[in-house]
């Protein structure tokens, strides 16, 4: 029996191991690549060898400083992405703590109509949506990158499956030491959610960070544009040198790999918690 466990657990961890090497293979072809001259990003493809950056330099990422503002570019995409996670986290975990916590006339069926608007693709209204920021006089500002991503149905659901789990009797403890309701949350909820905070921190920040379509539609100049946009700069002229692509993508990567290697433990944790009640 110990030996059955013992193979089953190294078959177990072995083919886990295989599984992550085959999803995390194109990531690592693309920081080998971004080390390679262009002559050598596409030999060897179909052996192992092209994973190893023969001839490696920095070249491709001097290269990428060079021909545009990255910095800049970095910078944009931080902001307006961060401005949008701390008001989803603000204004998203408060409306589901109302849903969850508070009775109410219509509760429902706001909860309803939450659950129902999570099934519309973003791209079935982005024509609405742009038309309104033209409207707004907003085409090529940031509240038009910002201010159509603030309220989020699927964030409010995620607090809202979180805050169930918190008991009422912390809440009335709370509210008998002289707590009001906004005083309790911010005082008391959220110091305890830090889980839920996380997973909508990671969840938001690769949507906005990797989004292209949106601000492709609403910055029409170079002031506000975005990474993802700086990067489709690369693709405009011929000849199309694939090393300084790889570069830049492999820039624009890291700071999801870094969110993702110290968030990765609430992120879990976040996800398991919200499943809980129905």
């Amino acid at each position: 029996m110990t030996k059955k466990k013992t193979f089953g657990n190294v078959a177990f961890y072995l083919g886990n191991t295989l599984i992550a090497l085959i999803f995390v293979s194109p990531l690592i072809w693309m920081i080998s690549s971004s080390l390679k001259p262009e002559a050598q990003i596409f030999k060897g493809l179909n052996s192992l060898s092209t994973f190893i950056p023969t001839g490696a330099s920095l070249n491709n990422y001097a290269e990428v400083f060079q021909r545009i503002n990255m910095w800049k570019f970095i910078g944009n995409s931080l902001f307006y992405v961060l401005v949008i996670i701390l008001l989803d986290l603000l204004v998203n975990s408060i409306c589901g703590y109302a849903l969850a916590k508070f009775d109410f006339k219509g509760k429902n069926l706001l909860l309803t109509l939450v659950i129902s608007l999570m099934v519309f693709p973003a791209e079935a209204i982005m024509l609405p949506m742009y038309r309104e920021m033209a409207d707004l006089g907003w085409i090529n500002s940031w509240a038009s990158l910002i201010v159509p991503f603030v309220a989020k149905c699927f964030s409010i659901y995620m607090f809202r499956q979180f805050f169930l789990d918190i008991p009422d009797e912390l809440l009335e403890a709370a509210s008998i030491d002289g707590c009001g309701p906004v005083k309790t949350f911010f005082q008391v909820v959220m110091p305890i959610s830090g889980t839920v905070y996380a997973t909508i921190f990671i969840l938001d920040f690769v949507a906005h960070w990797n989004d292209f379509m949106w601000p492709l539609l609403v910055v029409t100049g170079e002031e506000k544009r975005t990474i993802q946009l700086a990067i489709q700069t690369f693709f405009g002229s011929k000849p199309i040198n694939y090393g300084p692509i790889m570069a830049s993508l492999t820039i624009s990567a890291i700071p999801m790999l870094l969110m993702f290697i110290f968030l990765q433990k609430y992120y879990v944790e976040g996800i398991a918690s919200t499943g809980i009640k129905g």
